[in-house]
């Protein structure tokens, strides 16, 4: 459901254009960048257009892409690791996907609130996102919100994904870093979740790392690197103790980002991001296709298929090639005289 605010910016939008806004969002103006991300949010036509225009200018951000259990401390490690690059003249950008809430469709503005020590810093902006029903921990508008962060000038973006756990493994895709996050007591459960979440990250961290159990959970990582080749030649991801409350281990986590910047270089940035836009190309091509689809075939036709795969009468596979059929069919003959 779209807010008030967001009604507003998209409705000013017939006195702007989206090459002024272009403009103003690679200014660094925070407003500007609010507006661009509340219209690719809409999913107006645009949000797309604005991409385009600022596409060119992206590619330098480094993405952080954060993921973890529900309540291993995510929002604060990220408020503190900001304070540090903030320090050090470094513009950060956050993306935080929160859960989605059930009354007006909006996020849950929890991770937001958790930040607000940035508030009055430009060089720090925050942006919560709803995931909308999206599985995977991220929001669909997320890549895009990453798109306009970078081309505003911001240095890092993090991307916190929602905390679903062993599900997130999204963030592979989107991110140039990835980071792990477990807490004390998690380790119990490292084996059985390996081949899922624990194998993404490019840095573990424990944290709460002053609980009981904290170097138990250690060991059950440094166990569990120790089966395995390293995902990538060469780098073995570290594994650091924080206490995100109190900043204890931040240093050393920023130290642990660094090192894999500088490890990873231009050629396993690279791969990443050709994998991404693999993905993204997937993604908007089967949106495009869908979009044709509603176009060509009528509603009632649509119904008509959903129901027989409802009765068990038409199996999903027999369903595409009659969407696809139609859809051919109809563009066949729109191309005849």
């Amino acid at each position: 459901m779209q807010s008030p605010c967001d009604r507003v910016l998209t409705e000013s939008m017939d006195a702007e254009s989206e090459r002024a806004l272009a403009a103003r969002v690679l200014g660094g103006d925070p407003r500007a960048v609010s507006r661009a991300i509340s219209l690719i949010e809409e999913g107006v036509p645009e949000g797309a257009r604005l991409v385009s225009e600022l596409f060119s200018h992206t590619g330098r951000a480094w993405v952080v892409g954060v993921t973890g259990p529900p309540g291993v401390g995510k929002s604060t490690l990220v408020d503190r690791v900001a304070k540090v690059f903030r320090t050090g003249g470094r513009r950060v950008g956050i993306v935080a996907v929160d859960p989605t809430s059930p009354f007006s469709g909006g996020a849950v503005l929890g991770d937001r609130v958790r930040m607000q020590t940035h508030a009055g810093d430009d060089g720090v902006f925050i942006r919560s996102m709803a995931t909308r029903g999206r599985l995977g921990g991220l929001a669909q508008a997320t890549r895009e919100a990453t798109l306009i962060l970078d081309a505003a000038g911001h240095d890092v973006v993090f991307l916190e994904t929602v905390g679903v756990g062993q599900a997130e493994v999204d963030i592979t895709y989107a991110a140039d870093i990835a980071v792990v996050m477990v807490a004390p007591g998690f380790g119990d459960d490292v084996q059985a979740i390996k081949a899922g979440i624990l194998e993404i990250a490019d840095v573990f961290v424990v944290n709460k790392a002053d609980h009981s159990g904290a170097e138990g959970t250690v060991a059950q990582l440094e166990a569990m690197l120790s089966l395995d080749e390293p995902s990538h030649e060469r780098w073995r991801p570290p594994i650091v103790k924080t206490q995100a409350t109190t900043g204890d281990g931040v240093n050393d986590f920023v130290g642990a980002l660094d090192r894999f910047r500088e490890y990873a270089g231009d050629d396993l940035r690279y791969q990443r991001r050709y994998r991404l836009e693999v993905s993204e190309l997937r993604r908007l091509l089967g949106e495009a296709f869908w979009r044709h689809v509603e176009q060509l075939v009528s509603p009632s036709e649509l119904d008509k298929v959903t129901a027989q795969l409802a009765r068990r009468e038409l199996d999903p596979y027999t369903a595409v090639d009659t969407i696809m059929n139609r859809v051919l069919a109809e563009r066949d003959a729109g191309r005849k005289p």
